[in-house]
């Protein structure tokens, strides 16, 4: 299915090909994937007569879905004589961690910004990240195509966030090219009437400008895995770049481990990477990036060496995680009903699964039914959580929060650098709500009846604002952020929803009469049919406390009065709750009740009476 001449040719011998390793890095949705896929179709890479229009890098639902990068992804094409490889990074804060890695195996970036929004949080985050590595920088603004497109004054954003980040005066002469991925066209000038089908002057100035890999295949070897990546036929593979030297498949190898010891084991096999494909091979040499089978534990950072040599690289750095939240066993009136897999053993495999390719993830037992699992944020977890309910899986999840550490004997809080876009007539209310959250305001330039804000807050600060954000901004604002660093504990309360819900007393099928008579108490989440139990939160109340109600009360029946009556009431349209929306909604005693079919939020105590004693005794 894909054009790779010779493999021996092509991942054998630096006088057969010369080879370039770059990184696609960009704020999410600035269209770095679309750019790859183009560049695939274009490059020569599928035959002529191969169908190309459902290529994309993108190849899990999820991201399909989402239309964000949540795997770093790597691929190659094949350009003249030149071996080009390509890492394709994710866009958002929650997975920064793999990019920092993939710095490790590239010699040179692709920075990719918005013709009109210019530079994002995580803008800067990438682009530092390539900076404190030394990797060549290329630019490429694409969306040319957008009528409201700025370019030249994107161009200047772009230089200034350079010289702020500190780049050296080599860095700061770098080369733009503008580009619509979208429209597979680009150009090295910004007039949008020079762009021209193909990437070939994107390509040409790759090999100019993007120095060759160092390393020498005649040295002793050194392979270092920067990603890790899991197959049910081969266990845990190690996905990075042969630093020096060569290595072959049945060869004797040293794994040189984190804390300084060094287990020998074979080489299984090696893959190597050539389009859409992960391709069988038999040898590969400094310069290629490669992923190898054999060592059951292999993890980010150890060093490959010839067997008996001690030669190990530096160590990666990997991002600790900054949230956390409990994984337990579903236990609600429904278990059962929906999912195949409702078992803490069940859980535990499949969390034990996730930490085989996962080095950000951290999993700790708390008891029989239920786990702490920690992440870098709210999405690195939500995604976990989705694929676990889309294989079959039934749990039920808590509230996020915060890692606080302590170093020195102060407490420690992560910080995030926050930017977000409203439109002038909401400015004030997002204001004073960020004030409330501990957010301190760095910086505010208003365009286009648009404002954008800079903030640095609390990450802590961050949980729960989305959905305040999206009412105060009647969902036309935008928020960006990335992690910052760790700061001390800031003593500001950030308080829990503000709102209560309106919980069922009983289980049945919601009526379309108890809803009709329950609208005006608040927000409802569920439609007439929806089954539902006791303690399940069926609606947002318009008040500060919790309303215990009866959603499945039908109407009395008389002489006078006929069943069909029920049927003309018209209510309201209920708000949806997806995933994300749930875990960002619930209060500490809330859970998120997580099916195959349903997301559901409850309380903790869903009987009512216990709840009103419990309540009671904590407000005293």
């Amino acid at each position: 299915m894909i054009l790779c001449y010779n493999l021996q040719e092509t991942y054998v011998g630096s006088e057969f090909m010369k080879k370039r390793n770059i990184a696609i890095i960009a704020h999410v949705d600035h269209g770095k994937t679309t750019l790859v896929d183009q560049i695939l179709k274009s490059s020569g890479t599928f035959r002529e007569n191969e169908d190309v229009s459902q290529i994309s890098m993108d190849s899990n639902q999820l991201e399909k879905e989402r239309g964000i990068t949540i795997l770093a992804k790597t691929t190659a094409i094949n350009y003249r004589d030149y071996r080009i490889n390509i890492m394709d990074t994710p866009g958002h804060a929650d997975f920064g961690g793999e990019v920092e890695r993939i710095m490790n195996m590239v010699d040179g970036v692709l920075l990719v910004v918005d013709a009109y929004e210019g530079t994002m949080p995580q803008t800067r985050f990438v682009l530092k990240k390539a900076l404190e590595a030394g990797v060549k920088p290329l630019v490429v603004i694409n969306k040319m195509d957008k009528p409201s497109a700025r370019v030249n004054q994107v161009v200047d954003e772009v230089l200034d966030l350079f010289i702020e980040l500190g780049a050296d005066d080599d860095q700061l002469d770098f080369k733009v090219v503008y580009a619509s991925a979208i429209n597979g066209t680009c150009s090295l000038d910004p007039d949008i009437n020079t762009q021209t089908p193909g990437f070939n002057e994107l390509l040409d100035l790759i090999i100019e400008e993007i120095p060759a890999p160092s390393g020498s295949a005649s040295l002793k070897l050194q392979f270092q895995p920067a990603l890790l990546d899991y197959n049910e036929f081969v266990g845990r593979i190690g996905i990075g770049r042969v630093h020096n030297g060569k290595i072959k498949v049945g060869q004797m190898v040293s794994c040189i481990r984190l804390d300084g010891s060094v287990k020998n084991f074979r080489i299984q096999k090696l893959f190597g990477f050539l389009g859409m494909k992960r391709l069988e091979i038999e040898e590969a040499e400094a310069g290629d990036i490669i992923a190898i089978a054999g060592l059951s534990d292999i993890s980010v950072g150890e060093t490959i060496c010839d067997q008996g040599e001690k030669l190990p690289l530096p160590v990666l750095h990997i991002d600790e995680p900054t949230l956390q939240m409990t994984f337990a066993t579903n236990n609600s009136p429904f278990v059962g009903k929906e999912g195949k897999f409702l078992t803490a053993r069940q859980i535990e495999d499949r969390l034990n699964k996730e930490l085989q390719r996962d080095v950000s993830l951290r999993v700790e037992q708390l008891d029989g039914e239920s786990f702490l699992v920690s992440g870098r944020g709210e999405l690195h977890l939500s995604i976990l959580i989705e694929n676990m309910r889309r294989e079959g899986y039934e749990l039920q999840v808590s509230k996020p929060q915060v890692i606080i550490k302590e170093e020195n004997g102060i407490k420690m809080e992560p910080f995030e650098d926050l930017q977000i876009e409203v439109p002038e007539d909401s400015v004030g209310s997002v204001i004073e709500q960020l004030g409330t959250r501990g957010g301190i305001m760095e910086n505010m330039v208003n365009f286009e009846n648009q404002v954008r804000l800079n903030y640095v807050i609390p990450s802590r600060g961050l949980i729960g604002f989305t959905t305040d954000f999206m009412t105060m901004t009647k969902g036309y604002g935008i928020i960006n952020h990335t992690f910052k660093e760790y700061r001390p504990v800031e003593s500001v309360h950030i308080g829990e929803r503000k709102l209560g819900v309106l919980v069922s007393t009983e289980a049945g099928k919601a009526s379309a009469y108890a809803l009709g008579q329950l609208e005006d108490r608040g927000i409802m989440f569920i439609e007439p049919g929806t089954e539902v139990y006791e303690g399940m939160i069926v609606g947002e109340c318009n008040r500060d406390n919790d309303l215990a109600v009866n959603v499945v009360k039908g109407k009395q029946l008389t002489n006078t009065r006929a069943a069909s009556a029920d049927k003309t009431v018209v209510l309201k349209r209920p708000r949806l709750i997806t995933l994300e929306g749930a875990l960002d909604y619930i209060n500490s005693d809330e859970l998120v009740e997580v099916t195959p079919d349903n997301i559901r939020l409850r309380k903790r105590i869903l009987d009512t009476e216990q709840r009103k004693k419990f309540d009671a005794r904590r407000a005293s």
